[in-house]
């Protein structure tokens, strides 16, 4: 079967990381002048498991995006939980930013 050839592939790109706030705010302020000019859109996944809604605003805050979006009803994985919204919100930024 295909996808089992696709989960044995995701199972070996699979690479452990902390999500923890103190891990990532122990790294250096990120400025305009340090990150450069890059446009940046957060996108809000409203029902993620994974990355909790403080999480989610602690990035937001640490990491000023230019806007944030809000996906309701989206999981962790929401080009699966909602690819359609996620496409057309993909579409608006792409052309709003370019």
């Amino acid at each position: 079967m295909e996808w089992s050839q696709d989960l044995v592939l995701a199972q070996l790109l699979v690479r452990p990381i902390s999500l923890s706030t103190s891990v990532l705010s122990s790294e250096e302020e990120l400025t305009k002048e340090k990150y450069g000019s890059v446009r940046r859109v957060y996108i809000v996944c409203k029902e993620d498991n994974v990355v909790k809604p403080n999480l989610q605003e602690w990035m937001i805050d640490n990491n000023p995006a230019d806007e944030v979006k809000v996906i309701n009803g989206s999981d962790h994985m929401v080009m699966f939980s909602k690819p359609l919204e996620l496409c057309s919100c993909l579409q608006e930024i792409s052309e709003k930013y370019s």
